[in-house]
């Protein structure tokens, strides 16, 4: 995958997205990593679209170097006021994406996506992502994916939610811990050890959760407040969790907000906990949860169905709400649903419809025993047929939404519904863990 990374981040940008922009006297180009001042006028951009402050250099500086990874695509309009200051930005990498089953998919992640006031609705964004896409389905990468900031965007472009986050408020004072007792122990360590372990067990963990995917190179000191430009990162504690037998298995972090009228219900918010085994979540969670003083534990990005709501007694303890979160587009039918195992065997007709056309067409889809899938286009009669989109292909990918949810809700056609959704159901709720 390394090849792959190398030759989409290097790629040229795309000629019919470049020529329609050319039509407007916008230019559509890359710029370099390396060009230094390219890369802070591209950065500044785009934190005004996401209604950042004007970004101090120390910031802009600090960023520029955990980016490198990523191919940032900008729109520029030489007969601005600005000319170097990009009206569109665009970044992407690829990086890999957990299927169910435990594999791995090449997937095109991207971020930072923004355009300007002065120039909406000129067809900036559609350009930029058409452009990008294309790009990537030349090269052969399989999927795309986003976390977004608006819900309402990137369904016109085959995007769909396919992994949901839930955010947690505790009141620890209604908790009684009925989790595991574990054999281990917690020891608080420096930021600087967490950001040194903390790559590691991610990708240890992550292997057994759809959804989640490789952290993008610059996250972890941004977790970890070890990155020059971090605001307050004294705040931020750091735990490990190492079992009986003094191996290490996860790591946490956390800031606490003090209650000054009233110290016991000071506040708590959990950062980030990545555990290795099943030990190693239960003695963090319940650390956290125990903490002297503490009132309410927050924590967001979590799963639906995250264990640490039925370790704490009181299932009313917790606030819960859930909102979308990981995004897909499927790009490639076949190498997308051959990556991921299947829960149940069985045959189904999938009848595509893409309005960029990488997905468009009629894919017989075949699930062995073991949960092995093989597509093609050789399709016999008289079995089930599925009529969709690629957004609906893609919302029940991970196996976060049912294909009969879909049907119910006008979003699908099926003749036997219920042979389909067997096929795309997964015991294991997909998450994304955090934004990228």
């Amino acid at each position: 995958m390394d090849d792959l990374a190398a030759r989409h981040h290097d790629a040229p940008v795309d000629e019919e997205s470049r020529a329609a922009l050319a039509a407007q006297d916008l230019e559509l180009r890359i710029v370099a990593n390396d060009d230094a001042d390219g890369v802070v006028e591209w950065l500044r951009a785009m934190e005004r679209g996401f209604l950042a402050s004007e970004p101090k250099e120390e910031h802009t500086r600090a960023v520029a170097e955990r980016i490198v990874q990523r191919r940032l695509a900008g729109v520029f309009d030489a007969s601005g006021p600005l000319p170097g200051l990009p009206i569109g930005t665009f970044a992407s990498w690829v990086g890999e994406l957990t299927v169910p089953g435990g594999g791995g998919i090449p997937s095109c992640a991207i971020s930072m996506v923004t355009v300007a006031p002065t120039h909406r609705r000129r067809g900036l964004l559609r350009s930029m992502m058409a452009g990008e896409l294309r790009v990537a389905h030349e090269l052969g990468v399989p999927m795309a994916m986003l976390t977004v900031s608006e819900s309402t965007i990137y369904g016109r472009f085959g995007f769909a939610s396919a992994a949901y986050s839930a955010r947690g408020r505790i009141d620890t004072t209604r908790v009684r811990w009925t989790g595991p007792a574990t054999p281990g122990r917690i020891d608080f360590i420096t930021r600087e050890r967490f950001r040194e372990v903390a790559p590691d067990l991610h990708d240890r963990a992550r292997r057994a959760m759809p959804g989640e995917i490789a952290m993008p190179v610059g996250h972890w000191d941004r977790f970890a407040g070890t990155r020059p430009d971090a605001e307050h990162p004294e705040r931020i504690r750091a735990l490990q969790y190492t079992d009986a037998a003094g191996e290490l298995q996860g790591v946490a972090l956390y800031t606490v907000r003090e209650n000054e009228a009233d110290f016991p219900r000071s506040k708590a918010h959990l950062l980030r906990l990545v555990a290795a085994t099943a030990d190693a979540y239960a003695a963090l969670w319940r650390f956290v949860l125990e903490l002297d003083l503490i009132g309410e534990v927050e924590a967001s990005e979590l799963a639906v169905e995250e264990p640490v709501f039925w370790m704490i007694g009181d299932r009313r303890a917790a606030t819960v709400t859930v909102r979308d979160h990981q995004y897909l587009r499927i790009l490639d039918v076949p190498a997308a649903l051959t990556a991921r195992r299947y829960a149940a065997s069985g045959s189904v007709v999938l009848d595509v419809t893409d309005p960029f056309g990488f997905a468009e067409g009629r894919w017989l889809l075949e699930v062995d025993a073991d949960g092995t899938a093989t597509v093609s286009t050789d399709i016999p009669e008289g079995l089930p047929v599925v009529r969709l989109g690629v957004a609906e292909l893609s919302a029940a990918y991970l196996g976060s939404v049912s294909l009969a949810t879909l049907t119910a809700a006008g979003r699908v056609e099926a003749t036997d519904v219920f042979a389909a959704a067997r096929l795309f159901a997964w015991p294991v709720p997909a998450r994304l863990s955090f934004w990228y």
